[in-house]
């Protein structure tokens, strides 16, 4: 617009008045209008630093860790960092960068640090995916069949000694949390539905199969309509003893197991941790508190809201059950 002023007669002093920029600035403009027309002035974007990486390379990184290990390529470490990743490119490109850089490079291809979930080297792809896609399909039509109800089941222990968060301190002194050396730790068996019905026991020391058949025979009990029970295999749910006694139940209870090492398709899963997340380790034992009092009602809560309970079948692990 001052270029464009200037030419149609106005004098460049009274331009700059008008703009408040600087003397020379005017001048430079003019000279490069003069030299390569209004073009040659136009507001563009600094080009900046030359990219490190060509596109294809980039695209070769996002491949590298989406849904990879970087034990994968020689490193022994299974997490992805800034510095492994650094020295991953370094080794096949040839091109060393600094780790902040590196950051800019992986937000520029969408990756963030997340804390990954753990998944068991014994697991079995292939009967994992048997089971979503047909097993529990399949059992889902037999209990329509029959009017029965699929129950997912599961164990869990809880301590008063959970490990602590994080809290707020001075930079460089590291802040002290007084806690009780008296521990305390509760277990519960817990069994509920995707319609939000929720079973619970608590039980202190081990499982086995005399005390999960007291809960098998609690759990029934008052219960008119037949029941698929989902659950691992765990020594007290193989147990010959448990096998006879869901024998004699005459087709009113059945057993169905879970694929090895694969808690994560078992929804009750998550009624754990919300627990540990909301219970215990968000409002912490006061002082004298039984542990077992405030699992029970903790428990009894959850029972009490069946929406809360149908939104732990809400998981991307556990969709199948809802497809």
């Amino acid at each position: 617009m001052a270029v464009r002023r200037v030419r149609a007669g106005e004098k460049p002093s009274a331009v700059i008045r008008s703009y408040g920029f600087c003397r020379t600035t005017i001048y430079r403009w003019l000279r490069a209008a003069a030299a390569g027309g209004e073009r040659a002035v136009r507001a563009r974007k600094a080009t900046g630093r030359p990219p490190v990486l060509t596109p294809k390379q980039l695209e070769q990184v996002r491949r590298w860790i989406n849904g990879k290990d970087p034990r994968q390529y020689g490193f022994d470490f299974g997490l992805w960092t800034r510095q492994v990743v650094r020295a991953l490119i370094a080794q096949r490109f040839g091109v060393h960068l600094g780790v902040t850089t590196v950051g800019r490079l992986l937000a520029q291809l969408g990756i963030t640090p997340q804390k990954p979930l753990r998944r068991a080297y014994e697991r079995d792809p292939v009967a994992i995916a048997r089971w979503q896609r047909e097993t529990f399909p399949a059992l889902r039509r037999r209990a329509k069949r029959r009017g029965a109800a699929i129950f997912f089941l599961d164990e869990a222990g809880v301590r008063s000694d959970a490990p602590l968060g994080r809290t707020w301190g001075l930079r460089g002194q590291t802040p002290v949390v007084p806690t009780s050396g008296r521990r305390q730790a509760v277990n519960a068996i817990s069994a509920l539905t995707a319609r939000g019905a929720f079973w619970y026991r608590t039980y202190t020391g081990r499982l086995n199969a005399p005390t999960f058949e007291a809960f098998l025979r609690a759990f029934l009990r008052g219960r008119r309509q037949h029941v698929l029970l989902v659950l691992d295999r765990h020594p007290a749910h193989i147990a010959k003893r448990i096998a006879r006694f869901v024998q004699a139940q005459r087709g009113r209870l059945e057993l169905h197991f879970l694929p090895g090492y694969a808690p994560d398709l078992n929804p009750d899963e998550f009624v754990w941790n919300h627990l540990r997340q909301k219970g215990v380790t968000k409002t912490p034992l006061r002082h004298d508190e039984s542990l077992h009092e405030r699992v029970e009602r903790d428990l009894a809560a959850i029972k009490a809201r069946p929406a809360l309970v149908r939104s732990f079948f809400q998981a991307d692990s556990v969709a199948y059950i809802l497809d």
